[in-house]
């Protein structure tokens, strides 16, 4: 056909380098890879847990994919921790910008003709608001879950971080989130073979 070689995925691949929680001491090392795909996991199960109980009509496998891109300009930008990010307004606009450019670049590195098939994932720009807050909330709730990762390991550092996180999806009132942490949050504190055995 002559398409020209593109550079996109190689360098998305690069994700997994990418570390994040950087300015905490960390017992159990995350890179943006890992947590993009377990957010895509979770983003995917809250829109079928609201399509299935809470009346939902949202495409949950568009979520999961856009998921899986929701933190790609990190391999540009770096992981900003989130202390910094949103220390003040003058920070949150500034990043915003720099992450508008960054997936710009990112999508410049794709074949032309497929940028704009791209280009809702890579900057969530074309999805309905529902399914953002979907995302934003299965983003907000892996943390939490790193969060509770570190405490059980005894790193106490990530304590006030996860006060902070629970409370913040506590007040974002969404049922499927509640559901989640009810029916399948419990679990992470248990051993394997308790995972393995019958519930």
């Amino acid at each position: 056909m002559g398409t020209a070689a593109s550079h996109f995925f190689a360098y998305v691949s690069r994700l997994r380098w990418i570390k994040r929680w950087g300015l905490m001491r960390n017992a159990i090392e995350e890179n943006v890879a890992t947590h993009s795909w377990e957010v895509a996991t979770l983003a995917h199960a809250l829109a079928l847990i609201r399509n299935r109980h809470f009346g939902g009509q949202v495409n949950a496998d568009r979520i999961a994919a856009a998921a899986l891109y929701h933190d790609a300009t990190e391999v540009i930008t770096g992981d900003m921790p989130t202390p910094v990010k949103y220390h003040s307004r003058v920070m949150r606009e500034a990043f915003g910008d720099i992450e508008h450019k960054a997936a710009g670049e990112l999508l410049a590195l794709l074949p032309e003709d497929l940028r704009e098939d791209f280009a809702p994932y890579v900057r969530e720009s074309g999805l309905p608001a529902a399914e953002k807050e979907l995302i934003k909330a299965a983003d907000r709730l892996s943390a939490w879950l790193k969060c509770q990762a570190e405490i059980r390991a005894g790193n106490q550092e990530f304590g006030p971080a996860a006060s902070q996180i629970r409370r913040r999806l506590e007040e974002d009132e969404l049922p499927e989130v509640d559901y989640f942490l009810r029916v399948f949050a419990p679990s992470y504190d248990q051993p394997l073979d308790n995972l393995l055995g019958e519930s």
